[in-house]
């Protein structure tokens, strides 16, 4: 974990500092000087700001799924969810992570899972009541072989660190765009280039952090489709190929049975998972569609 967040890390200082250099070189800096506006320090404030909050989100993950979803964490032996637990174990020990994760169920009549936590050692698996209820044992192993794949690939951090990335850029561009245009449209100037209006640029760098937030949610989906078609390699493996098929086609017919007979709120669940098919929206989702997802699966040369 700590050598791929110092990847990241360095990643982004190397990126942020490129571009600070580039604006050097257009002349941006010189200009930014004279509002008081240091390049250099304003890439670093947003470093660690973009990439604090995302590291701090990561730390508190399990915390916050527990508080936020109502997860009552079992424990082995558990005599009404010791199967549950067993699979988690057993596909735990496949994977190689060093401990079997916190297992957990939470009330909800959706079909979903999910894996979360800071490290593979600290993670945390919940499944709802609604997908216990739906799916046969050998769909279930699919599941939660897919999340546990997740966890051993380290997912939560990699996203994380990706939001991070993110959230850093949107802060320095916000605010290097709303000091410019600023420039132009104050009308409290003086005779030696101008005083820029710090309410305007306040308001200006909410707009402009609303709008690179949005562009920034396609960068953050388009890596999590990735990591989803991984999983679902990964859990193919952990499971078997076949229960990983079947497990996703039963979600497939979930969400179609939901939309022929018009039950929006289902399927609007069932989509957190099966994603959007074309058209600008598919640029959003953080799901693959689940017929892609098994074709690719259907498709590879696993036992």
């Amino acid at each position: 974990m700590l050598k791929r967040i110092f990847l990241f890390v360095l990643t982004n200082i190397f990126v942020v500092f490129t571009l600070t250099f580039i604006l050097n070189i257009i002349g941006v800096t010189r200009y930014l000087y004279t509002y008081g506006i240091n390049l250099q320090m304003l890439a670093i404030f947003c470093l660690i700001w973009g990439m604090g909050g995302a590291l701090i989100s990561l730390a508190i993950s399990k915390f916050t799924a527990k508080l936020f979803m109502g997860v009552k964490v079992i424990e082995k032996g558990d005599p009404n969810f010791s199967e549950i637990y067993d699979i988690v174990e057993i596909l735990s020990k496949r994977a190689g992570l060093p401990k079997t994760p916190e297992v957990g169920i939470y009330e909800s009549p959706e079909i979903n899972a999910f894996a979360t936590g800071p490290s593979k050692g600290n993670a945390l698996v919940a499944v709802s009541t609604g997908l216990l209820k739906r799916m046969d044992r050998e769909q279930i192993e699919g599941v939660i072989g897919h999340e546990i794949s997740h966890i051993a690939n380290g997912d939560m951090v990699t996203m994380t660190l990706i939001q991070g990335v993110i959230n850093a850029f949107v802060m320095f561009l916000a605010r290097i765009l709303a000091f410019i245009v600023n420039s132009f449209l104050s009308k409290d100037r003086d005779e030696e280039g101008g005083i820029a209006n710090p309410f305007l640029t306040y308001f200006l760098i909410q707009v402009f952090e609303v709008v690179f937030s949005f562009l920034g949610l396609i960068v953050v989906a388009f890596f999590s489709r990735i990591r989803e078609f991984k999983a679902d390699e990964g859990g193919a493996k952990l499971a078997g190929k076949q229960k990983m098929i079947e497990a996703l086609k039963e979600l497939q017919r979930v969400y179609e049975y939901n939309l022929q007979f018009k039950n929006e709120n289902e399927a609007i669940n069932t989509l957190k998972i099966s994603g959007k098919k074309g058209g600008l929206f598919a640029l959003f989702a953080t799901h693959p569609p689940l017929e892609e997802r098994i074709k690719r699966l259907e498709s590879m040369q696993i036992i």
